[in-house]
C-alpha cells in the first residue's frame, strides 16, 4: 500500500494500515487539516468538492463531506465533475478553497485529495507545508453540534464552464459547426464521458463516436493518455473514419489528439497546436516546464513572442505565466493552461481552441502535425546507491558542462543548440530522471546516453 503526502495533496492507494494507505482515517486527518488551514487563511467557511468516477469516489467523498460539515464548513459538492470545473467554481462561489477528489493518471485503486486556494488554483509549497503540519499536530477543532456545516449539491457547472469556454473570443463555434467534423473520444469510464460530449455537442459537432464512456470508475487501459493506450482510440478514428481522435485523462485536465490516419498527433504536442493558434491572435509570451519539448519556444518565436521555461509542476508553471504575463502555458504531458479562463490545465478549453484551431486550417489533423517541428523526447533512468549525494553529482555534470547553456532551477538543464537534456533527482527513491529531446529518436537516445557515460565517469562505473 502507498501514501504520498505532497505539497498540492494527499495521493495513496486505497484501503490499508492507517499511516500506509489512503485509509478513512488518513482521509479524515488530511481533509481536517486542509479544512482548518483555508478557513484560518480565509475566514470563509465555505469548500467546493467534486470527483473523477473512480470506484472508491463515493466512499470517500461521503468522508470528505462528513469531516467538512463537523468542521463547520459548508460544502458545495458538485458530485461527478472534472478538476478544471472545481478550479473555475471555486472564486465563482467565493470559497476558501476547493477538493478535488482524483489520482489523475493514476490505476484504479488510486485515489488523490488535490487541493486548491481560494483562487480556485494548486496550493503552494508554504501552504502545502501549512497543511501537512496541521495534520501532523492534529491542530483542529471540530464544531458543536449547532455550527456543523451544510451541504448543497449543484451539478449546473457541467453547463456553467461549457458556457465559460464558450464564451471566449477565439472559441468559434460557428467555425467548427461548419467543418462538420466526426470525432471520436476515448474518456476512460471517467467524468470525461459526461463532459466532452456535452461540450462537443455545445460546439456543434454532430457526429461523435463514444469509446468508454460510461462514467463507472472501471478504467478499460491505462488511464494515462499516452500511445500504448490508445490503440482501441486509433482503430476507431480508423474503422468509422472520423477527422480526429480525442482522448482525456480521469479528472479532464489532460489532453491528447490522434490524428486522422490513425497516427498519434503527439501529447507533447497538444499545447504547441493550442499555443500556435493563441498566439496568432493573441501577442504574448508563453511558459512550459522544463521537461516539455522545444517546439513551443519554436512557435512562440515564431510569432514574435518570448518563451519561458519553469521548473515541473503547475503551481511551478502557473507561477511563471503569472510573472512573465503569458496568454498560453502548460506541461507537455497534454495540459493546456489558458489564463483568459482560469490558471490551470483545462481539456475542455483546450478541445474547444484546438477544434477551432483546425477548422480554420481547413486541412487535415495530419497536415497540421506536420506543419510543427519535429522533435522526440527520450526518458530514461539511473539508479544509484541509497547513500549517494545526487545533489554533489549534479554539481559535477554542470561543471563538465558549464559552457553550455544550463539551470539548475530543478535539476540540470543543459541545452546543446536545439537539443537539450534534463537531470531531475527522484524525491522518493535514489534515482535520477533523465529526459533528453533531439529532431529524431536516435539523436535523442544518442544524447540521453553521452550522459549517462558521462555520470558513469563521474562515478568511475565501469
Amino acid at each position: 500500500m502507498t501514501l504520498i503526502k505532497s505539497i498540492s495533496g494527499i495521493r495513496g492507494t486505497i484501503g490499508g494500515t492507517v499511516g500506509e494507505g489512503l485509509t478513512p482515517v488518513d482521509i479524515v486527518k488530511f481533509v481536517s487539516a486542509y479544512g482548518t488551514w483555508a478557513v484560518n487563511k480565509t475566514g470563509v467557511k465555505k469548500i467546493v468538492l467534486g470527483r473523477d468516477a473512480r470506484i472508491s469516489g463515493s466512499m470517500v467523498n461521503s468522508l470528505v463531506i462528513g469531516t467538512l460539515q463537523g468542521l463547520g464548513i459548508d460544502v458545495i459538492d458538485l458530485g461527478l465533475s472534472t478538476t478544471p470545473t472545481v478550479e473555475v467554481a471555486v472564486p465563482a462561489e467565493k470559497a476558501a478553497g476547493g477538493i478535488i477528489l482524483t489520482a489523475s493518471h493514476n490505476p484504479k485503486q488510486w485515489n488523490a485529495l488535490k487541493l486548491l486556494n481560494a483562487d480556485g488554483e494548486f496550493i503552494n509549497d508554504n501552504e502545502g507545508k501549512a497543511v501537512l503540519e496541521i495534520a501532523e499536530n492534529g491542530d483542529f477543532k471540530y464544531a458543536d453540534v449547532n455550527d456543523l456545516g451544510t451541504v448543497n449539491n449543484d451539478e449546473n457547472y457541467l453547463q456553467k464552464h461549457i458556457d465559460m469556454v464558450l464564451a471566449l473570443p477565439l472559441v468559434d463555434v460557428d467555425a467548427i459547426t461548419r467543418a462538420d467534423f466526426k470525432i471520436a473520444i476515448d474518456c476512460v469510464n471517467s467524468t470525461g464521458g459526461i463532459f466532452v460530449p456535452a461540450l462537443l455537442k455545445a460546439l456543434g459537432v454532430k457526429t461523435v463516436f463514444e469509446l468508454y464512456c460510461e462514467p463507472d470508475g472501471n478504467f478499460p487501459h491505462n488511464p494515462e493518455p499516452l500511445p500504448e493506450n490508445l490503440t482501441a482510440l486509433s482503430k476507431e478514428v480508423l474503422s468509422k473514419r472520423a477527422d480526429l481522435g480525442i482522448a482525456v485523462d480521469p479528472d479532464v485536465d489532460r489532453l491528447c489528439f490522434v490524428c486522422e490516419d490513425g497516427n498519434m498527433f503527439g501529447e507533447e504536442y497538444t499545447l504547441v497546436a493550442v499555443a500556435d493558434y493563441v498566439l496568432q491572435n493573441t501577442k504574448g509570451n508563453t511558459v512550459s516546464n522544463l521537461s516539455s519539448t522545444r517546439a513551443l519556444r519554436d512557435v512562440t518565436e515564431k510569432a514574435g513572442g518570448e518563451y519561458h521555461a519553469a521548473a515541473v509542476g503547475e503551481v511551478n508553471v502557473v507561477n511563471k505565466m503569472k510573472e512573465v504575463n503569458a496568454v498560453i502555458g502548460g506541461e507537455g504531458n497534454g495540459g493546456v493552461i489558458y489564463p483568459e479562463l482560469h490558471y490551470g490545465r483545462d481539456a475542455l478549453v483546450g478541445i474547444a481552441l484546438f477544434l477551432t484551431h483546425l477548422a480554420k486550417y481547413g486541412k487535415p489533423v495530419s497536415v497540421l502535425r506536420s506543419s510543427y517541428p519535429g522533435y522526440f523526447i527520450s526518458k530514461n533512468k539511473i539508479t544509484l546507491t541509497p547513500e549517494m549525494d545526487i545533489d554533489a553529482l549534479l554539481l559535477k555534470v554542470e561543471e563538465k558542462y558549464k559552457n553550455q547553456p544550463h539551470t539548475t532551477i530543478d535539476g540540470l538543464k543543459i541545452e546543446f543548440d536545439k537539443e537539450w537534456v534534463h537531470l531531475r533527482k527522484s524525491n522518493t527513491e535514489p534515482i535520477i530522471r533523465i529526459y533528453s529531446e533531439g529532431n529524431s529518436e536516435t539523436v535523442a537516445n544518442s544524447l540521453a546516453n553521452k550522459i549517462i557515460a558521462d555520470i558513469k565517469e563521474i562515478l568511475q562505473v565501469k
